[in-house]
């Protein structure tokens, strides 16, 4: 067995995985799964892009927020620092080496597509209700994590 050296940067990114701590006032969402903790270890030791990293740990904060939302509702993106709206998200990717990009719709229904570098990379979720009443909420964040167990 050969052993391996790893760089500085190696090292602190590995410190910093899997390690999420936050506190709520409301009770449902303390109940809620912490999105490190859904990392396998496997996961979490792959050598990855910046903004592979950051699309992958996305995919969970939007499932876990997903998880707290009712039929009536669907998860959004609010952008932060514009007056740019919201986007209804309806896909995510990333493109290596760092950059993450959100499809869906804007509160009018136009196509949108936000592109964003990785140290740029705000994103605030928010529950909007969905479009058309008659039709199941849709989970972008339960279908993302599908394709994530996918690749895996």
């Amino acid at each position: 067995m050969q052993d391996t050296v790893e760089t500085s940067a190696e090292l602190a990114e590995a410190a910093a995985l899997r390690k999420c701590h936050e506190v709520h006032t409301d009770a449902k969402a303390k109940a809620a799964t912490n999105p490190a903790a859904a990392l396998s270890e496997e996961a979490a030791k792959a050598a990855k892009s910046p903004a592979q990293w950051a699309y992958e740990r996305l995919i969970l904060y939007i499932k876990n927020f997903e998880e707290q939302l009712d039929t009536s509702e669907e998860v959004a993106m609010g952008f932060v620092g514009g007056d740019a709206g919201v986007l209804r998200i309806e896909g995510m990717g990333y493109f290596d080496p760092d950059i993450v990009t959100f499809y869906g719709s804007d509160g009018s229904g136009a196509r949108t597509q936000l592109v964003q570098h990785v140290s740029q990379l705000n994103v605030m979720l928010r529950a909007l209700p969905k479009p058309r009443e008659a039709e199941p909420a849709r989970r972008i964040g339960f279908e993302l994590a599908s394709d994530l167990t996918q690749e895996a």
